[in-house]
């Protein structure tokens, strides 16, 4: 389950690069044709589960460690700063969102799931989560009109 799910991270650089309204629709619109597919295989394990919750868990687990296994600094023995930092932003752009956007029943329960071992496994990563169109709506031509 989740293959590979590391490499939705592989263009965070660029796609959170000058940030701005127009690049966020069409960085969103990418994401999802490249990568949607996780976050179908994501729903559909915890919609044929008995179990949700332990679903959703092993989810967060797989995720968040296979995230750290790729980040991971082999001379730090940990995620750097700066690294963790795009990684949470990236969290909050694009993946929560596009969980949220396959509007499936439990995706909420996903995402509240995967939040809560993301703050539990990395350091400084007490994040939050909203939906693609909140955070579309909150862009003036750049995001909160700062960056």
């Amino acid at each position: 389950m989740l293959d590979h799910i590391e490499i939705i991270f592989e263009d965070m650089k660029p796609m959170m690069k000058k940030l701005k309204k127009k690049n966020y629709k069409s960085n969103m619109e990418d994401f999802l044709a490249r990568h949607g597919h996780y976050f179908g295989e994501m729903t559909e394990h915890v919609g044929s589960a008995d179990d949700k919750s332990a679903a959703a868990d092993e989810i967060a687990r797989i995720f968040t460690e296979k995230v750290e296994k790729a980040y991971l600094s082999p001379k730090k023995g940990r995620i750097e700063p700066v690294v963790q930092l795009d990684l949470n932003f990236f969290m909050i752009y694009y993946v929560f969102p596009a969980i949220l956007k396959t509007e499936h029943e439990d995706a909420g329960l996903i995402a509240d799931h995967l939040r809560d071992e993301w703050s539990r496994r990395f350091k400084d990563s007490d994040i939050q989560y909203t939906d693609y169109d909140s955070l579309y709506a909150a862009f003036r031509e750049k995001i909160f009109g700062i960056f």
